[in-house]
């Protein structure tokens, strides 16, 4: 069921723009705290360029984003880390050479209050401390994401599924209030889809992080999604229910290609 809580992230005539090339046009929506929302469309629709925008390795050419009541529009990634917003790649991008431990401690980087200088009085300052605090975070998320038996294991030898989960335990790392998850079911088999699921619905509900998830797979989406929003040719074609967006008729165009669909008229989420 739907978070009734007031939104966490609002995405305000937001526009992207690439030379001639338009990627998003006019995107409006807002994401509830506590919520399960899931962004789909067909391929090229702006789905990562939404998240891009979001989590601010894009600057949209026009409009604003704003996350737990502020304008982060202009602020850097790690800007944004810092107040609670973490996110996964489409594309993996763990440091191959690292063992699991080390690439998911990097997602606590920016929660480490000691200085280099500081931990240079390692054993003397509160750098030691503060490490073993981090590496007990860690460790629970290693345990809740069931790689404990690959934790000293070097990121690049994994399997393809296994750095998947790697990389969402290093976005989890991040202590997020909102996590951006981009296609993290995408190349898995049956089994590993149905972990992974699992892993997102539970931090979801029982670790209460706010989730906004693009993935291809519809019997997944609709399955745990409590809204679901679709982009064609970079505009909102349709926001709502799933069981709604299953019923709609552009969604049901955009889906099958067919070929003489020309861009539909935008719908407000």
């Amino acid at each position: 069921m739907a978070s009734n809580q007031g939104p966490i992230l609002g995405v305000r005539d937001v526009s992207l723009q690439f030379g001639g090339v338009k990627a998003l046009m006019d995107v409006n929506f807002e994401v509830r705290a506590g919520e399960l929302f899931s962004i789909i469309g067909p391929n090229g629709a702006g789905k990562t360029s939404m998240l891009n925008c979001i989590s601010g390795r894009y600057s949209p050419t026009a409009g604003s984003v704003h996350f737990k009541g502020r304008d982060i529009t202009r602020l850097t990634p790690s800007q944004r880390a810092a107040l609670g917003l973490g996110r996964t790649f489409q594309n993996l991008a763990l440091f191959s050479h690292m063992t699991v431990l080390d690439n998911i401690m990097v997602g606590r980087h920016h929660l480490m209050k000691n200085s280099f200088l500081g931990g240079s009085l390692y054993w003397f300052g509160g750098a030691q401390k503060e490490e073993l605090a981090h590496r007990r975070h860690v460790e629970d998320i290693i345990d809740f994401l069931e790689i404990s038996h690959i934790r000293k294991a070097v990121a690049g030898t994994l399997s393809y599924g296994l750095r998947k989960r790697v990389e969402l335990a290093r976005a989890v790392a991040v202590r997020p209030d909102l996590i951006l998850l981009d296609e993290p079911m995408a190349g898995m088999n049956l089994e590993e889809k149905e972990d992974m699921a699992r892993y997102i619905v539970d931090l979801n509900e029982e670790w209460g992080m706010t989730v906004i998830m693009i993935e291809h797979d519809m019997g997944v989406v609709m399955d745990i999604s409590q809204r679901v929003m679709v982009l064609d040719f970079g505009r909102v074609i349709a926001a709502g229910l799933p069981h709604e967006i299953m019923d709609n008729e552009q969604v049901k165009t955009a889906y099958l290609g067919v070929d003489d669909a020309q861009p539909a008229e935008p719908a407000q989420a």
